[in-house]
């Protein structure tokens, strides 16, 4: 079976009420988007939208994971209704990650 290399940020993270989803994951380090994107608070959780001209590096982590959790993930985070899943700037990575994307209107504040 296929394996993606996955960032995530916000409850997806160690420590994060969703962290469950990733249990059996293989964890590949912390890492660091380029300056192309702010997150948002949306309530109950964090969306990550792109943002060239005032982007920030948001911290987060990489994945190994495989397609069933992939599956699992896209539910979860309503792919592609709430959310769509893109490859994502990172430094220091030369694979391609991908990396959940916000598609709802970022009406509140940038978190960072």
């Amino acid at each position: 079976m296929a394996k993606i290399l996955l960032f995530v940020y916000g409850t997806l993270k160690r420590g994060g009420r969703s962290h469950h989803l990733l249990a059996d994951e293989e964890f590949l380090g912390e890492a660091h988007t380029l300056p192309l994107y702010r997150l948002y608070d949306c309530g109950a959780y964090t969306g990550l939208v792109p943002d060239t001209k005032r982007g920030v590096p948001i911290q987060g982590e990489v994945w190994r994971v495989n397609e069933a959790v992939i599956h699992r993930l896209d539910e979860y985070e309503e792919v592609p209704r709430l959310f769509c899943r893109e490859v994502i700037a990172l430094a220091g990575w030369t694979e391609p990650v991908m990396g959940y994307f916000y598609q709802g209107s970022p009406q509140a504040a940038p978190q960072q």
